[in-house]
């Protein structure tokens, strides 16, 4: 491809960062700016050269840039930003509200077609990479289970809802697969498990000075949605422990599929992710994606996509006769 793909960052925190740095070894795109709703002037990038402006701006780029990739969070940010971005550029966003997703397709759809560009929604491992396995494993072994664990890694949502109790001064929630639970789908059991028998939860916290460290720990125990269906552990460290072991974003997960074939043979499909940096990772599957939209716009198929509709080989910089050759 002669033209290089011209990027935008929409936000820019953990996985806008990390947007930025999967470009810089992406040689078929460029980043041309970032826009953020803060001040411009104190958003700083990691590279020096790229320009930062406001989000009332973004209208002014509608012919330089070729895919938005939007960084939001899927509460607040996304739901309002992904139409009114979309009726203006290609859009690639994480959207990670499961239950949502329907709701959220269907807006961003009506949009995008409407404005004749492409808008990849909930891109990431999962949804995302996971996605894309589940379906594989369910369309390939029609007869069994899939199990989706996830971590050990830490959990941002699980985590912020740690730092918003009282007392509390700095937190972090590690979700970490229980091994048995593991052992036995990897085993062919094919078991029922409960939420609370495949997955624990530990909670790291910096209280506050003279704060109640009882009281904590019974509130995150019980708190609804989050911790009261698991077994969850908490943990009071220093403010040093806290920041020498517990400032890195680590993840990751599986996602088996434990079936049967035939006169009962039992066939097992697994993916697995270990993951150092859970946003940079993130970061470097909405970009490839990003090289997808914009091939499929280029194509005119336009309106939402997922990654369950993008074909794989529209991810790669490579031309399709090179993967035949080289990949398949």
């Amino acid at each position: 491809m002669d033209h290089k793909m011209k990027i935008g960052i929409v936000g820019y925190g953990n996985l806008g960062r990390g947007v930025e740095a999967s470009i810089q070894v992406n040689e078929d795109m460029e980043l041309v700016a970032v826009f953020s709703r803060r001040d411009p002037a104190t958003v700083k990038t990691v590279a020096s050269n790229v320009t930062v402006h406001s989000i009332t701006e973004i209208e002014q780029f509608k012919d330089k840039i070729d895919v938005m990739i939007l960084c939001g969070g899927s509460a607040t940010d996304l739901p309002e930003q992904g139409p009114e971005i979309a009726t203006l550029f290609n859009t690639i966003d994480s959207f990670d509200t499961h239950a949502k997703i329907p709701e959220y397709f269907a807006k961003m759809d009506e949009v995008a077609k409407k404005s004749g560009k492409t808008s990849v929604i909930s891109v990431g491992w999962d949804p995302g990479m996971f996605s894309i396995n589940r379906l594989l494993g369910e369309a390939i072994l029609p007869v069994g289970h899939t199990y989706t664990f996830w971590g050990k890694g830490l959990s941002q949502g699980h985590s912020d809802a740690v730092r918003r109790v009282e007392g509390v001064k700095a937190a972090v929630q590690y979700t970490i697969p229980i091994e048995e639970a593991v052992n036995r789908v990897r085993n062919g059991e094919n078991p029922d498990l409960a939420t609370n028998e495949k997955h624990l939860r530990e909670c790291y916290v910096v209280p506050k000075e003279g704060a109640n460290t009882k009281e904590i720990e019974e509130t995150i125990k019980t708190m609804p949605h989050y911790f009261s269906d698991y077994h969850t552990n908490v943990h009071f460290i220093s403010e040093e422990e806290f920041q020498a072991n517990h400032s890195k974003m680590p993840h990751g997960g599986f996602v088996i599929r434990s079936g049967k074939t035939g006169d009962d043979h039992k066939q097992l499909m697994e993916f697995s992710l270990k993951l150092d940096s859970n946003p940079e990772y993130t970061a470097s599957v909405l970009v490839a994606y990003a090289r997808a939209a914009y091939k499929m716009n280029q194509a005119g198929s336009n309106g939402a996509k997922t990654v369950l509709d993008v074909p794989i080989g529209l991810l790669s910089a490579k031309s399709a006769e090179d993967l035949r050759k080289e990949l398949l």
